[in-house]
C-alpha cells in the first residue's frame, strides 16, 4: 500500500482530532451493527493492512462524528456511503467526521483502508499468529463496549498451507489474485468486539466428537505438542459445564489454541491456552484452572455478556467459580473449599491494602490486581455464598434460568438476581445490596 496516499489525510485532520479528541468518546451517539473485514496478517511480522466496512445505527440525534477505539494503524481512502469523509487519529481516538449529521435510527455505512503494525493484540510466533483481546488494535473497532455486540465478518488473506480459526464458522476457502487463499469466517450471533480474534499459519489439529458439540485442539507452539493428552479433561469438562449452563456450547464446536507462554484468553468460539499454564499444572495439578476458566466464558462472558464493564463480575466472577465447581465435581468438596480459600486470600490481600468494593462498582480500580481480585475473587465468593443461602437446587436452577434467557443478550447484576429471586421464591434484595451495589 502506498503510504504517500495515507500521510495527508492524517495531517489535513490532525488540527481538528485535537479539537474532537476531548469531546468525543468512542462509541458516542451510535452503535455498530456488523463489521466486515478483509486482513492480510504477516505472520512473520505481525503487520496488517487490509480494508474494513462498518455498518452503524445512530442512537442519538445530530451525531456529526464517528469515533472508535484508537489504535497505531493508518487509515485511508475513508467513506461514509458514496461520499469522501476526513479521519483523524490521536491516542484518544479515531474519528470519521458525517458529510451530515446522522440522525437516530437512521442507518449508514462505513468504508476505509488500513495498514500498520499495531502496538497490541497480535503475536507472531513459529510461523503464525495470533489475535489476544485487543481485536481493536488490529481492526477499528470499539475496544470498551461490551454492551455493543455486532456481527463480524472477517476475511483472512494466507499462504495456502495455513490453517486458522476465527469467530462463527467457516465457508469454503477461495482463491485470490495473488498466491494466497481467503479464509472466510462469519459470526452467527452478535459478539463484542472485545471477543474478536482469529489464528492462523501452521495449526496442526485435532478434533474430537462431544454430545454437547465439536472440541478441536490447535497447536500454535511449533513443537508438535501431544494434543490429546493436554486437552484430555475438556470433554468432561465441556459436559459438566454445559450441564449447569442448560445449553450445548454456542455453535455446538469450541476451539483451544495452544500458544507458548501464560496465554489465558478467552474469544469468541476459542480460547487461547498457553503452553507453560499447562506445564504448571502438570507439576502440581491442585493448581488447574485455565482449561475450565476459559471454557466457561463460551457461556459466562462470550454468550452471555455484562452491559459494561461495571458489571464484569458476571463474566469473570462466574468463570472463577466454575473452576472451583468442576473442581468439586471432579476431585470432591475439599478440591471446591481449596479453590474458594485461594479467592479468599486473593480479596483479603487488597484489604489488607486498604481496597475492598462491591462487586457492581463503577469507579476506577488502583490496580489489575485490585479488579481482579473483587470481580474474580470476591466475584466467586459471593456466587459460593449465594450457593449456599438459597440452596443447590434453587441456585443451579437459577444459573439455567439466567443463562437461558439472556442467551445472546447483554445482562446487569439486575438481571442475575431477578433469575436467582424467581427460582428460590425469595426476596435477595439484602444479599445482594451487601455484596453487589454496596447499599
Amino acid at each position: 500500500m502506498n503510504r504517500r496516499v495515507l500521510l495527508p489525510v492524517l495531517l489535513a485532520a490532525a488540527t481538528n482530532a485535537e479539537a474532537q479528541s476531548t469531546t468525543i468518546a468512542p462509541g458516542d451517539g451510535f452503535e455498530v451493527e456488523r463489521y466486515a473485514v478483509a486482513l492480510r496478517p504477516d505472520l512473520e511480522t505481525a503487520a496488517v493492512s487490509g480494508t474494513e466496512t462498518i455498518d452503524v445505527r445512530g442512537t442519538s440525534d445530530r451525531v456529526t462524528h464517528l469515533a472508535f477505539s484508537a489504535n497505531a494503524l493508518r487509515i485511508a481512502d475513508a467513506m461514509v456511503d458514496a461520499t469522501p469523509v476526513q479521519v483523524s487519529s490521536t491516542t484518544d481516538a479515531i474519528v470519521f467526521t458525517l458529510p451530515q449529521a446522522l440522525r437516530k435510527g437512521r442507518k449508514v455505512t462505513l468504508r476505509f483502508r488500513f495498514e500498520g503494525t499495531p502496538a497490541r493484540g497480535l503475536t507472531a510466533v513459529a510461523g503464525s499468529i495470533y489475535a489476544s483481546y485487543f481485536a481493536c488494535d488490529w481492526m477499528v473497532c470499539l475496544q470498551d463496549a461490551p454492551g455493543d455486540k455486532a456481527h463480524l465478518a472477517l476475511d483472512l488473506f494466507l499462504p495456502a498451507d495455513a490453517q486458522s480459526v476465527g469467530v462463527g464458522r467457516a465457508s469454503p476457502a477461495a482463491t485470490s489474485a495473488d498466491p494466497l487463499v481467503i479464509h472466510r469466517w462469519r459470526s452467527t450471533r452478535p459478539y463484542s468486539p472485545y471477543l474478536y480474534a482469529f489464528a492462523a499459519g501452521r495449526l496442526p489439529r485435532q478434533a474430537i466428537a462431544t454430545a454437547h458439540g465439536e472440541l478441536v485442539y490447535f497447536d500454535g507452539t511449533g513443537s508438535n505438542a501431544d494434543l490429546a493428552a493436554l486437552f484430555a479433561e475438556a470433554p468432561a469438562i465441556t459436559a459438566f459445564l454445559a450441564n449447569k449452563a442448560g445449553m450445548p456450547l454456542p455453535d455446538r464446536r469450541y476451539a483451544q489454541v495452544l500458544v507458548p507462554g501464560r496465554e489465558a484468553q478467552e474469544s469468541a468460539g476459542f480460547s487461547l491456552i498457553g503452553q507453560s499454564e499447562l506445564d504448571r499444572e502438570r507439576d502440581d495439578p491442585s493448581s488447574a484452572w485455565i482449561i475450565a476458566h476459559e471454557m466457561a466464558h463460551q457461556w459466562w462472558g462470550n454468550l452471555v455478556t455484562c452491559a459494561t464493564w461495571q458489571d464484569f463480575w458476571l463474566n469473570e466472577g462466574m468463570a472463577t467459580f466454575m473452576v472451583a465447581a468442576w473442581k468439586e465435581h471432579s476431585a470432591g468438596d475439599a478440591a471446591y473449599r481449596q479453590e474458594l480459600d485461594v479467592a479468599r486470600r486473593r480479596v483479603e490481600q487488597v484489604r489488607e491494602l486498604g481496597f475492598d468494593k462491591p462487586l457492581a462498582w463503577d469507579g476506577e480500580y488502583p490496580s489489575l490486581r485490585a479488579r481482579r481480585a473483587v470481580q474474580y475473587s470476591k466475584g466467586a465468593l459471593f456466587l459460593a455464598h449465594l450457593r449456599e443461602t438459597i440452596g443447590e437446587v434453587a441456585f443451579w436452577n437459577g444459573l439455567r434460568r439466567f443463562t437461558r434467557q439472556h442467551a445472546r443478550k447483554t445482562v446487569t447484576s439486575k438481571d442475575f438476581q431477578n433469575a436467582m429471586e424467581r427460582s428460590s421464591g425469595r426476596d435477595l434484595s439484602a444479599t445482594f445490596a451487601e455484596w453487589v451495589y454496596g447499599k
